[in-house]
C-alpha cells in the first residue's frame, strides 16, 4: 500500500517538545484562558461574514448601475471571502474555533458556500500539509506541474520563467480549486485510502461536490446574471477577479510561510520515514511574518505566525501572538532556529528570489 504520511523520529528533540508544551500549557492555566475563540474571534467571524454577504446582497438587490460600482463590490466580496477562509473555517476545520465540535463543522462547512469542498481541503492541508511540510511528494501543497517549489521536484525548461509567471497562477487558485481540483483531488485521495478516514466513499464524494458546486455557481453567478441590470459578460468578468484577488492573496500568504530561501525541504526514505522530530522539522519549514502588523494579522486570520499555527494548529489563532513569545524563548534555550521575517514584504522577496533560484538551478 502507497505510504500517504510521513513518520517522524519520535525520540529526537523529545526535551524540547516536553518542554515547549509545558509552557505553552502553563500560559493559558496561569491566564485562565481557553485555547479556543474568543469574543475577539466571535467580531471577527461577523465582520468577515458582513463583507463577503453584504455586498452580495447589494449585487442582488439590483441597484447596482454601473460596470465600476458592480466590479467595486467584487472585489469587496474578494477580501471577505478571504476572510472567511483564513479566520473563520481555516480555525473552524483544525476543531479550533470552539470546544464544541457542532461548531467548528458548521462554520468549517462555509468553504462550501464559498465555492470549495471542505473535505479535500481537510485532507490536503491538516493530513498531508501539516504533517509532512515541504517534505518531497507527500506534502500537496508542493505538488504542481505548473511551477518548481521545491528543489526535490524535477525541472522543467520553463521554470526559469516562474518567478515571472507566478502572481497569474496564483490568481487562478481559487477559480482552480472550485471548478476541478476538488475532483481531481478526491479521485487521488481515495486511491490513498485517504477519503474512507473521513467516512466517506468515492460516489458519494463526488456526488456532494456536484452539488455543492451547482448551488454555488447558481446562486454566485447564475443569479447575480438574472438580477442585476448589466450584460452577463460583465457579471462573470466581476465573479472572475473576486476569485483571482482572492487565489494571489491566499497564495502569497501559504507560500510566503514555507518556500522561502531560509526554509528546508525533504525527502523521506523508502518506508516514508525522515529522521527528525516533528516539531523541530515545522520550524525548520515553516517561518513567520510581520509580526508587528497587528490589523494584518487580524484580517488574514493569525497567519502570519506559521510557526505557532504549525506547532499548535488545534489553538485558535488569536492566540498565536501571545505564545509566540514562548515558543521563540523555548527555541532559543534549546538552539533550534525561529525563522521570522520583518514584513510580509520582506517574505514576499525572499518567495520570489527563491522561485527564481529554484527556476534557473
Amino acid at each position: 500500500m502507497e505510504v500517504s504520511i510521513v513518520r517522524f523520529n519520535r525520540e529526537k528533540g523529545i526535551d524540547f517538545v516536553t518542554e515547549l508544551r509545558q509552557r505553552v500549557n502553563e500560559y493559558f492555566v496561569e491566564k485562565n484562558l481557553s485555547k479556543f475563540g474568543n469574543s475577539n474571534m466571535q467580531l471577527k467571524t461577523v465582520f468577515m461574514l458582513c463583507l463577503y454577504f453584504t455586498p452580495f446582497i447589494i449585487l442582488l438587490s439590483g441597484i447596482v448601475q454601473t460596470f465600476s460600482s458592480m466590479m467595486l463590490l467584487w472585489a469587496i466580496m474578494s477580501q471577505g471571502m478571504c476572510g472567511i477562509g483564513l479566520a473563520i473555517m481555516h480555525d473552524a476545520n483544525h476543531g479550533a474555533y470552539s470546544k464544541n465540535k457542532n461548531v467548528n463543522l458548521a462554520l468549517g462547512f462555509l468553504l462550501n458556500v464559498i465555492g470549495s469542498y471542505h473535505v479535500t481541503w481537510k485532507i490536503q492541508h491538516n493530513v498531508l500539509h501539516h504533517s509532512s511540510t515541504n517534505v518531497h511528494g507527500f506534502d500537496e501543497d508542493l505538488d504542481n506541474q505548473v511551477m518548481r517549489f521545491s528543489p526535490n521536484q524535477k525541472r522543467r525548461g520553463f521554470y526559469k520563467y516562474q518567478a515571472y509567471y507566478a502572481p497569474f497562477f496564483y490568481g487562478l487558485l481559487s477559480l482552480y480549486k472550485t471548478l476541478s481540483k476538488d475532483f481531481e483531488q478526491i479521485a487521488r485521495f481515495h486511491r490513498k485510502r485517504l477519503l474512507a478516514a473521513e467516512g466517506l466513499t468515492l460516489s458519494k464524494a463526488i456526488f456532494q461536490i456536484s452539488i455543492n458546486k451547482i448551488l454555488y455557481f447558481g446562486a454566485t453567478l447564475a443569479l447575480p446574471m438574472i438580477l442585476i441590470d448589466l450584460p452577463w459578460w460583465q457579471v462573470l468578468i466581476g465573479f472572475l477577479t473576486m476569485h483571482f484577488i482572492c487565489g494571489l492573496i491566499l497564495a502569497l500568504v501559504f507560500q510566503s510561510a514555507h518556500v522561502l530561501e531560509n526554509t528546508s525541504f525533504h525527502v523521506a526514505d523508502e518506508k516514508g520515514s525522515i529522521d527528525n522530530c516533528w516539531a523541530i522539522h515545522q520550524m525548520n519549514t515553516t517561518a513567520n511574518f510581520s509580526r508587528k502588523g497587528k490589523l494584518f494579522s487580524w484580517m488574514i486570520g493569525g497567519l502570519n505566525y506559521q510557526v505557532e499555527h504549525h506547532l499548535f494548529p488545534t489553538i485558535c489563532h488569536v492566540h498565536y501572538h501571545a505564545i509566540s513569545d514562548i515558543v521563540r524563548s523555548t527555541a532559543k534555550d534549546y538552539d533550534i532556529q525561529y525563522l521570522e521575517y520583518p514584513t510580509f514584504l520582506c517574505a514576499i522577496k525572499s518567495h520570489f528570489r527563491m522561485l527564481h533560484s529554484l527556476g534557473k538551478e
